[in-house]
């Protein structure tokens, strides 16, 4: 049966209440995103409307025609030229490693979205998840596993709650950022498994991570993600992931020291010992 590709932003991504009509289709990619802006219906439901600017985030699927016939049913998609709610179209989608030409859900009523506010961060799970809960999971991957710099800048009481070592399958980690003395660490959606602390933090914590993220700045955003716990599937995870992923760099000693110190006792030997090799042999690091 012909496949098509879709790309998903609201309420059809993974835990949501539409997802069900993706059952048995085939995710090409949970971290990728098309042009547009997001606005929030105020229905419990986005709206994606056309922008030259600004990225909605969401997850690319092949789906076979009959899922793509109950997507349309969903969006009020009746055909070309006709009275539509949304309008089904193609845009180009970008993953971690590739792009797509997939079929993208538009909302191009500006009369109705003129006065609705915009989701500034560009993914709906994301806003939906800190509306609706005052804690939540943060995985840490990056020197944000070590408390050095929480105790530096007072703020150590948001993270004292670690539930323990979690695994993320389906990622490798790099260094795509590029900073003043080096590279910083990126979680990269590619065959590969990283390990990382997971926190149970509060919302007020957020404030502070957003400005050591850089994601005013555009440096990286927060991102869900599934991971397990002992062999216990947790969904909805929060995390950072870089923004415009660059050629990796060499990270410096410091941050190194950092990421080493803050896996020590928490992350596997297996993986540490892998973390290490991974340094030596990309950017001949020593220990």
């Amino acid at each position: 049966m012909n496949k098509q590709l879709v790309f998903v932003y609201g309420t059809l991504r993974k835990h949501q209440r539409n997802h069900h009509l993706l059952s048995g289709a085939t995710c090409l990619a949970s971290q990728c995103w098309t042009v547009g802006k997001l606005i929030d219906s105020e229905f419990g439901y986005p709206y994606l409307v056309p922008s030259a600017s600004g990225r909605v985030y969401g997850e690319i699927y092949q789906v076979d025609q009959l899922q793509l016939k109950a997507l349309d049913t969903l969006e009020g998609y009746h055909g070309p030229k006709q009275n539509n709610y949304y309008l089904r179209t193609k845009q180009l989608i970008h993953t971690d490693t590739e792009s797509y030409e997939a079929f993208v859900y538009i909302f191009s009523n500006e009369k109705l979205t003129r006065n609705l506010m915009q989701i500034k961060n560009g993914d709906w799970s994301v806003n939906q998840l800190l509306n609706q809960n005052q804690s939540l999971f943060y995985f840490a991957y990056g020197s944000c596993m070590d408390d050095v710099r929480f105790r530096t800048a007072g703020v150590n009481h948001y993270f004292q709650k670690v539930i323990g070592f979690g695994i993320l399958d389906g990622y490798t980690l790099r260094f795509t950022k590029r900073s003043h003395d080096g590279g910083r660490a990126d979680i990269v959606e590619e065959p590969g498994t990283v390990e990382g602390k997971v926190y149970e933090i509060p919302l007020e914590a957020l404030s502070y991570l957003y400005r050591r993220e850089g994601v005013n700045a555009g440096c990286y955003r927060p991102a869900l993600i599934d991971i397990t716990i002992n062999g216990r599937a947790i969904k909805n995870v929060f995390t950072f992931v870089v923004v415009d992923k660059e050629p990796e760099t060499a990270p410096p000693n410091h941050y190194i020291e950092e990421i080493l110190r803050g896996g020590h006792g928490f992350l596997s030997a297996d993986y540490m010992e892998k973390l290490r090799k991974q340094l030596k042999e990309n950017f001949n690091l020593e220990d």
